[in-house]
């Protein structure tokens, strides 16, 4: 299953015609290496196949469980919010976000880490609920790849944007000053794509189901108190943009799955790069 191609023909990413896996440019696009040194199967494949949603959440969950095991008398139980929080310091360490983290002590790449990261069992709970429903969706219409690019972009844009504004627009409402970590942000990037989505094909009833969805989260987020705002929004406009990037009715090709893979990689790894990282 994982061995290269060495022999035989395969299809352009750029243009889709056969071309052999030896050749170094596409006779008919010109695109450089377009087996991707005989690869080019097996990235298609894992993009078919992977259900991204399902890594996420196991790596989420995952990640949780190492918060709560490295600081067990620091987790909190008093109250239902805050039901199994792990300690605030453990958080920080593993790579929350926030002004205050990246631009008074320049720790940026928790921009990446933050959304692996969750403050309490509903908070976890209550994001991998809806990257279980928005997963598969978002992998039927734009193709896994893309939409785990999708996915990892919003959520760091969300946290560059919530963790700027304090520094560079301090009188805007609603700005969040603190701590900041969670995947809503990547949540509210897949609720922005399927707006753009709904946008390009003129369904009025697809709109309006992924309308359902967005306004009372964004209702959610403003009646309870702690929630960051911005960093939905940020996502929501980054998901927005990054789908206008892609063509609905052009499949997505290996070097998208590729980027995807690489862009995970980065992701997830910044969170024991954090740790490591951590004076």
């Amino acid at each position: 299953m994982f061995e290269r191609q060495q022999t035989g023909s395969v299809v352009c990413p750029g243009c889709g015609r056969l071309v052999g896996v030896q050749d170094e440019r596409c006779w008919n696009c010109g695109r450089a290496r377009p087996s991707l040194f005989g690869f080019s199967r097996l990235l298609q494949r894992i993009g078919n196949e992977a259900a991204f949603s399902t890594v996420v959440i196991g790596l989420c969950v995952v990640i949780f469980v190492i918060e709560l095991a490295m600081a067990p008398g620091g987790i909190g139980t008093r109250s239902l919010f805050g039901f199994l929080s792990p300690d605030f310091e453990v958080g920080i360490r593993l790579g929350a976000s926030g002004a205050p983290i990246v631009f008074e002590l320049g720790r940026w790449w928790t921009i990446l880490s933050a959304g692996w990261l969750h403050g309490s069992l509903l908070h976890i709970g209550f994001n991998m609920y809806w990257v279980y429903q928005l997963g598969p969706a978002m992998a039927r219409l734009y193709g896994t790849g893309r939409a785990a690019i999708i996915y990892l972009v919003s959520s760091a844009l969300g946290f560059l944007v919530t963790s700027a504004l304090p520094i560079f627009t301090p009188w805007l409402p609603l700005t969040h000053r603190g701590v900041t970590l969670g995947a809503s942000a990547a949540v509210f990037g897949w609720l922005g794509a399927l707006l753009c989505y709904s946008r390009r094909t003129g369904s009025r009833m697809f709109l309006r189901q992924v309308l359902g969805m967005a306004i009372p989260l964004v209702l959610f987020g403003l009646l309870i108190p702690g929630i960051d705002n911005w960093a939905h929004l940020g996502g929501l406009a980054g998901g927005y943009g990054m789908a206008r990037l892609y063509r609905p009715d052009k499949p997505e090709t290996p070097s998208e799955v590729l980027v995807a893979i690489v862009l995970l990689a980065v992701s997830v790894l910044a969170v024991p790069f954090s740790f490591l990282s951590w004076h």
